[in-house]
């Protein structure tokens, strides 16, 4: 599969819940964008470096790359090469010599390792195809308009880097309920008490 090249568009967080960030990918070559759920911590490491601010102390992202220069290990590239269930899958593409080596890890992560060693990240087509959200012409700006599409209010918090989810109002009784048996199985019982109660409206109205 032919691997598409992405740009990191930037950062949306909702003002009504704390926590709550979006990862927004964009492909080099077209106009889809990626929003990807991201911890606070993340969110953090990402926006110092896009900035080029430099913390007082090292923070993990700069410990792994300044141990992996130490060792003459170089990050040559991140892909995001798969999503299941709404999780996508990251990996780093490392060198060190003539060896090669592939190492999994979380999507914000590979990022934020991505920004540090300034190496490009890369999709496929089926996971743009699958969460890929594309802009229309307006007048309001980028930022702006991905997260009125992605209604950051209505993301929980989690600790995987997922796709973004859909708000409860804008779900079909089917997809509450194989959400809320989802949110029992991960124990996010403040989720699938929200989930239980618009179900129970749903079929009372």
């Amino acid at each position: 599969m032919d691997k598409l090249t992405l740009d990191i568009v930037g950062l949306s967080y909702s003002q009504t819940q704390t926590g709550a960030y979006a990862l927004v990918l964009g492909e080099q070559e077209g106009k889809r964008r990626l929003p990807i759920i991201i911890g606070s911590f993340e969110a953090q490491a990402i926006a110092i470096e896009m900035e080029k601010m430099k913390p007082s102390r090292p923070l993990t992202h700069d410990l792994f790359k300044n141990f992996a220069e130490s060792f003459e290990v170089k990050v040559k590239e991140v892909v995001i090469y798969n999503l299941v269930e709404g999780i996508f899958y990251a990996k780093l593409v490392c060198q060190k010599g003539d060896q090669e080596v592939e190492i999994d890890t979380r999507t914000s992560d590979a990022v934020a390792i991505a920004l540090r060693f300034e190496c490009p990240i890369y999709t496929f087509e089926f996971i743009l195809s699958s969460a890929g959200i594309i802009l229309d012409e307006t007048s309001m700006s980028e930022t702006e308009e991905i997260e009125e599409e992605i209604d950051l209010s209505t993301i929980e918090d989690t600790e995987e880097d997922a796709v973004v989810e859909k708000s409860p109002s804008e779900q079909s009784v089917e997809e509450l309920e194989a959400a809320l048996e989802e949110a029992i199985n991960r124990e996010n019982y403040e989720r699938a008490s929200k989930l239980r109660d618009e179900i129970n409206k749903r079929k009372e109205g």
